[in-house]
Formats: structure tokens, C-alpha cells, sequence
């Protein structure tokens, strides 16, 4: 395939890069895409234009371009200044490798009043999407500190409410977090079969998963004993979800990721941000997906920041989970290897 080819060549470009600790500075360029929405536009250059193969693809002409259109291919992801620069170069490499990129409908979640809309429509001039605001004040009273600040944010935990953010008709939907990159067919994650279950991921079964609650949430039985009777509860990524959304109305699952807000506000039950609730609700309950869609933590660990290798096997998506984001290093001068398979899908405009 094409993009074992370009991954094959971009990995061995990386392998030259000479590895120095990775820079924890703040983009650089930030003050100036906060300074005005002109300035914001014109950061970004126009993607490559993308069509739909003629011959294999479901009808995608402008007439069919509603969002509640059956054959349309549905993806969420953030929008904000901070992670700007990754959900752009996100957003082109799921157009970039699919068979159908005008297929493709994307719905695309802030919280803030900056005209990324019309940022979205510069850069993609033929995109498919919308754009829905979602208050922080929804989660402000039910975030509790974490590891790292950046996991605080209150558009960290739109995911939980993509239900009630996206329209009716819409019953299936792909969530991807900003840090990552799809180097291969979109559609093929999209048609996972998820059976019974709410959501579908890649599942961590070696991954030790009691660390991700404290030793008071163990020692609790009324907390502990919500794993009894699943299955197997496994750790898996929120950054890479297929979601049944009709499912998800119907079993009110907001609210059960909201009640367990609630209680780790008074009893401390853990310790990182948006993870646990959702492995609260679902670990055991999840459709497995398989790794190759998501080789995460390429970011590195939430202190340092190292750079880390990939995952044995086959590659559909990168993911730059963990403190360390390729813009940031690759700007700082201080890459990791991997962040070269980044680089082809970077549409910012540097000026010096």
C-alpha cells in the first residue's frame, strides 16, 4: 500500500534525526495566532485538493453533503489555539490517505469565541463540517486537578458529551484527539463492528491498570467492586474511539462518566483527568479494536517528556499522546525520531 511506502521512507528520514532532550517551551508562534483572526487564517496554507476515487465511492456531490446523509463517514475532533497545529495536520492526513475524502463529514468541537470556522474553511476549502460550541462551564464544576494541566482543560472532556453535541441523525461517530496522524483508509476504522457494546478501541490488557486509580478507590469496595462481573478490564486510550452514539443516548451514558466526576470530587478515587470516568464506565465493556490504529504514547511519559519508539506491528495512526507534541519539538529544534511521520501533514506556515 502507498502508505507503507511513504511511512517506510518518513521513518528512515526520521532515524537520521539526532535525538536531544525534548523542549517543554511553548510554541512560539502562539501570541500571534491570539493576536486576531486574520492573522490566524493566514498561519495555514491551503491543504492539497482531495476527490473522491471515481468508481468506488458512495455519492458525495454538494446535494448530499447534509450531515444526516446515511453515506457520509462521521469524525469529531477539538478545535482551540493550543492544539490548533495538530488537529489541521490531523484533519489532512485522514483527507490525504482516504479513498473517499469528500465522504468524509467532520464535526469539529470548541469552546471558545475565536473564528477557527473560518480558519477550517481556508485551509479546507471543500470540507464537509461543522462546528459546535461546547461551554466550559458544562464541566468547570466537575474537573479535578491532575498530573498535568493541559489534562484539566474543560474541551479535554467534550468526548463525554459528543451525544448531546451532535446532531439527532447522527448515530456513529470516530473521536480523535488533536495529536495524531491517519496513514491509512479513515473508512476502515469507521466500519469496525462494535456488537453490543457503546464504544470500540484498542484495548491495553498488559497495561497495569490498578494504577490508574488510587489505593483509597482499591481499599473501597462500593468503588472497587464496579469491575465485578465484566470481563477483563483493560486500559484503553480515549483518543482513538468509535462510538456508537445511539447507544450512547439511549443508556444516558453522559451522565453515568458524570456521576463518577462527582464522586472523585469529594473521595479522590484518581489521579489523570478525563481517563479514568471512562474506564469507570466502559473498561470490559469495550468492542476491541486492533493496535494498528492506535500506536499512542509517542509523546512520551507526562514528565519528561521522552521519545519513545513504536509499538511492534502494523501502523494506521500515530499518536503523540503525552507531554511531548511534534510541533513543539520540531520548532524547539529538539525531535524525536518519530516526529518526522508528522511532518508531511503539517499545513502551518512558518515565516523565518
Amino acid at each position: 500500500m502507498l502508505w507503507i511506502t511513504r511511512l517506510s521512507a518518513f521513518f528512515s528520514a526520521a532515524m537520521a534525526v539526532i535525538v536531544l532532550s525534548p523542549s517543554l517551551q511553548s510554541f512560539p508562534p502562539a501570541a500571534a495566532i491570539h493576536s486576531s483572526d486574520r492573522s490566524l487564517i493566514s498561519s495555514f496554507r491551503n491543504s492539497p485538493p482531495f476527490r473522491n476515487a471515481a468508481d468506488e465511492c458512495l455519492s458525495s456531490s454538494a446535494a448530499d453533503s447534509n450531515v444526516c446523509n446515511p453515506s457520509l463517514v462521521h469524525v469529531a475532533i477539538t478545535l482551540d489555539v493550543t492544539y490548533l497545529r495538530g488537529s489541521i495536520a490531523a484533519v489532512n492526513s485522514i483527507l490525504q490517505h482516504s479513498l473517499c475524502p469528500e465522504s468524509v463529514f467532520f464535526h469539529f468541537i470548541v469552546s471558545s469565541e475565536t473564528n477557527l470556522e473560518s480558519l477550517v474553511r481556508s485551509t479546507f476549502q471543500e470540507l464537509k463540517f461543522n462546528v459546535y460550541y461546547f461551554a466550559p462551564e458544562t464541566v468547570r464544576g466537575l474537573i479535578s486537578s491532575s498530573v498535568r494541566q493541559a489534562l484539566e482543560q474543560p474541551l479535554n472532556y467534550a468526548r463525554n458529551y459528543l451525544a448531546e453535541l451532535l446532531e439527532g441523525c447522527v448515530n456513529r461517530v470516530i473521536y480523535l484527539d488533536s495529536d495524531l496522524v491517519v496513514v491509512d483508509d479513515i473508512v476502515k476504522l469507521w466500519k469496525t463492528g462494535l456488537g453490543s457494546r457503546v464504544i470500540g478501541a484498542p484495548e491495553y490488557c498488559h497495561a497495569n491498570f490498578t494504577k490508574y486509580f488510587t489505593g483509597g478507590f482499591w481499599a473501597e469496595e462500593r468503588f472497587s467492586g464496579t469491575f465485578r462481573g465484566r470481563r477483563r478490564a483493560c486500559y484503553f486510550n480515549t483518543g482513538v474511539m468509535v462510538i456508537d452514539l445511539k447507544k450512547w443516548r439511549r443508556g444516558a451514558y453522559t451522565r453515568r462518566i458524570e456521576k463518577w466526576m462527582e464522586i472523585q470530587r469529594t473521595e479522590r478515587i484518581y489521579e489523570l483527568g478525563s481517563l479514568p470516568p471512562f474506564l469507570l464506565v466502559f473498561a470490559g465493556h469495550v468492542a476491541p479494536i486492533s493496535h494498528r490504529w492506535n500506536q499512542h504514547g509517542l509523546g512520551g511519559d507526562n514528565v519528561r517528556g521522552s521519545c519513545r519508539d513504536l509499538h511492534p506491528g502494523p501502523v494506521s495512526l500515530l499518536h503523540w499522546s503525552g507531554s511531548g507534541k511534534p510541533w513543539l519539538r520540531l520548532d524547539s529544534k529538539r525531535p524525536c525520531p518519530l516526529d518526522a511521520l508528522w511532518t508531511p501533514y503539517d499545513l502551518y506556515l512558518h515565516t523565518h
